[in-house]
């Protein structure tokens, strides 16, 4: 009976040694436990694409929210947040928010490699090479540099190619110490958050929002301009000659598109995402102000468009005014134009229209406007008054990359849109 009750004891309080054991890791930190748990690490990472001209790098961090993954994509002030984030089976896979774009990585120890699969015209695939690397902040050197030139300010551009004549465009770059950010505004939209760094008189930038990957590189030369190169995926490249001017802008270029001599209403008939043929002739849009905005869910600058048009709408739709967008889409097919407006659609919360006008042409959507001179860039954005006449046109979109371009393109949209609605509504 002495054994049996030694025995009893024994088990006991080898029980209760247990309970207290697992209570004190408890008490360590579950959050040390559910991290050891995370089959890929949370916190801080760097990518980087392979393109023609070298390693596209870019920053992102991964992160949960309410029980999701979620990664931030980040390009100097620039968070891009990524919802769709799936972790399983030792690979990450991301689809990149309004594009057909996805991310895919095999996860190694710290590491992540695989290819980021780009959607472009006619549905045509671009597996550009992926890889990161867990808890690296930097750019693109580990080190920085101390002696290098200056390129802060503002720049007069030209962009060239073999195909086509010159492109004007104009630079902004802030600079401290080695860190160098900024744009390249330019008649058609601007190239978006850039991020990089000087080495000695070599000048890097890159970026990768989700739409777009973009790599930079040039030189500072003896007479002070500065000449490189850009790669835009795996198929574009463009060479490219600034000289500093403080006064560099681009004039009137973004009021190229105008109606045809005789012409001043817009015309059309395309369908909804359910094919349902919407005309501006239909009595929703009767005696009322009306955007019309010529865009496509794989145009970063439409994205920016879209991320203010949105909410904008949902505050004045109620004042006598309704917001079209006529998406030129990658497909020619209806089913994959439509399937990849509602993921833009989706990303911004619209609620206003869209139809699928088209795929992404500028010479395909300027004979489906027949009333245009032309369609020089995705986005162009038009306002009709009351009565159907166009008003104003505006092509392109200076997005929140370019400061005070941008505020002054809001301030000149909101200002045309109350002249507009001021005016006394159609009996």
């Amino acid at each position: 009976m002495k054994s049996a009750r030694c025995s009893a004891s024994y088990i006991a309080g080898a029980m209760l040694g247990a309970l207290i054991a697992l209570t004190a890791c408890g008490e360590r930190g579950s959050s040390d436990v559910d991290a050891a748990r995370e089959p890929i690490a949370l916190g801080t990472w760097r990518g980087t694409l392979a393109l023609p001209g070298g390693e596209a790098p870019f920053g992102f961090e991964i992160a949960r929210e309410a029980g999701a993954y979620v990664i931030y994509l980040k390009n100097g002030a620039e968070r891009v947040r990524v919802r769709e984030v799936n972790v399983q089976n030792g690979a990450l896979t991301a689809n990149m928010p309004g594009f057909a774009h996805r991310l895919e990585a095999r996860i190694d120890e710290g590491r992540l490699h695989g290819s980021l699969t780009m959607v472009k015209r006619e549905g045509k695939e671009q597996a550009i090479p992926f890889a990161a690397t867990q808890g690296a902040s930097y750019r693109f050197f580990p080190k920085p540099t101390t002696d290098n030139a200056d390129v802060s300010g503002r720049w007069k551009v030209t962009f060239t190619d073999d195909k086509r004549k010159p492109t004007p465009a104009v630079a902004e770059f802030r600079q401290s110490g080695s860190e160098v950010t900024g744009t390249f505004p330019a008649p058609t939209g601007d190239h978006r958050f850039l991020a990089g760094e000087m080495r000695g008189d070599e000048l890097f930038l890159s970026t990768f929002d989700g739409g777009h990957a973009y790599l930079y590189r040039a030189r500072v030369l003896t007479n002070g301009e500065l000449a490189g190169t850009y790669w835009s995926g795996l198929a574009w490249q463009e060479s490219f000659v600034a000289t500093r001017d403080a006064e560099a802008s681009l004039g009137d270029a973004a009021r190229v598109t105008a109606m045809r001599a005789g012409a001043t209403r817009l015309e059309f008939t395309f369908p909804d995402l359910d094919g349902k043929r919407i005309s501006l002739a239909d009595p929703q849009f009767a005696g009322k102000v009306v955007v019309v905005a010529l865009a496509g869910s794989w145009c970063p600058n439409c994205h920016d468009e879209a991320a203010f048009l949105a909410p904008w709408y949902l505050r004045n739709r109620d004042r006598g005014l309704e917001v079209v967008s006529l998406m030129f889409e990658q497909f020619g097919d209806f089913s994959r134009a439509a399937a990849a407006t509602r993921r833009f659609r989706d990303a911004f919360g619209i609620e206003y229209t869209t139809l699928i006008a088209g795929v992404s042409d500028k010479d395909d959507a300027a004979t489906r406007l027949p009333q245009l001179n032309g369609v020089f860039a995705f986005p162009t954005t038009l306002f009709l008054d009351r009565r159907g006449t166009v008003r104003f046109i505006h092509t392109g979109f200076s997005g929140p990359a370019t400061g005070a371009h941008h505020r002054t393109l809001i301030e000149e949209f909101e200002a045309n849109l109350e002249q507009l609605i001021a005016e006394r509504p159609v009996t």
